[in-house]
């Protein structure tokens, strides 16, 4: 395959966000292969390529960092109660940020049970300053997740991005990292990520992008389809004050025209509708949520004049 027919163009991820009424499991607008409405297998969550490989990726994943925190409380049953219906949804990237290695262990051991294990897509990052210090942070996930080869790879914020990236480089050479990337949470740091990304390509990058946060699709998005880049969302629901601000407000009647019921998928159906975007991260630590979330990729997204509507809305709240 050459990288011709795996990148699909700015053009193409625009026309595809426009079209009136359009579902998001659509082949007219999904790569080959990728199984829409219609299909025999009609219950699978839709995917989207990773532009480095074509790959297919779920388009609904797990931010865990929340989930994983509150291991030391609440035990591991709440966090495997979430992968396990994420996985029953057809999701599998779960993606995490070590902090505390006792927290960290338990996540691999729920990682790592048999009906886990194979089935899930895990990221991890580094956040440390100093080549050795972010390299011995890498063998410690290693270790507590009990995984050898990390399925992603991503640098923290762009900490040490310029001493962190060529020991990204070499993990991936060592097949210790199937991917890399990096990533981004606020705005004030696109500058910093539009220079590394014009002198660096990553295979994913990761930006916040929301209904409410939306200066990522003027500038981080565009980039990210002309030069093939996997992109994940972080902030659907701006780590929950999305709901804050909404929880006096009804849901407007036209959101029933792109099959939305909820705020929530109101967030998600406005992301997803840009085909830029490869998986949305949701962090939840209730899998009822989590199965709600994934459950939202299924249904039609709005189109262009919808998503236009959509926004003027959450501007005016």
């Amino acid at each position: 395959m050459t990288k011709a027919s795996i990148r699909t163009t700015r053009r193409e991820f625009l026309a595809c966000a426009s079209a009136a009424g359009a579902a998001l499991g659509l082949v007219g607008c999904m790569p080959q292969g990728v199984l829409g409405p219609g299909t025999a297998a009609q219950a699978a969550m839709p995917k989207r390529k990773i532009p480095s490989t074509g790959e297919l990726l779920p388009v609904i994943g797990l931010g865990s960092s929340k989930p994983v925190e509150e291991i030391a409380k609440n035990g591991e049953e709440p966090i495997t109660a979430v992968l396990r219906a994420l996985v029953a949804h057809g999701g599998k990237l779960v993606d995490t940020w070590p902090r505390d290695p006792s927290n960290d262990a338990a996540f691999g051991r729920v990682a790592s049970l048999p009906d886990l294990r194979d089935k899930l897509f895990v990221t991890t990052k580094i956040d440390k300053v100093g080549k050795e210090a972010g390299i011995a942070q890498f063998r410690d996930t290693q270790k507590n997740y009990q995984r050898k080869k990390l399925d992603l790879v991503q640098i923290f914020s762009l900490t040490d991005v310029d001493v962190h990236w060529p020991t990204l480089k070499d993990l991936k050479a060592a097949g210790d990292a199937r991917y890399i990337g990096v990533t981004v949470a606020e705005s004030r740091l696109y500058g910093e990520l539009e220079g590394f990304l014009k002198r660096e390509k990553p295979d994913f990058v990761q930006v916040n992008y929301s209904i409410t946060e939306r200066e990522s699709e003027q500038r981080i998005l565009p980039f990210a389809a002309d030069h093939g880049l996997a992109v994940l969302i972080n902030r659907p629901f701006m780590n929950g004050t999305y709901f804050d601000k909404l929880k006096e407000q009804p849901l407007p009647d036209w959101a029933a025209e792109f099959d939305c019921k909820t705020w929530a998928e109101f967030s998600l159906k406005y992301i997803l509708a840009n085909r830029a975007v490869t998986c949305v991260l949701t962090e939840t630590s209730n899998p009822q949520h989590m199965a709600d979330n994934a459950e939202t990729s299924r249904g039609q997204v709005p189109n262009a004049a919808q998503r236009a509507r959509m926004a003027a809305l959450i501007d005016q709240i």
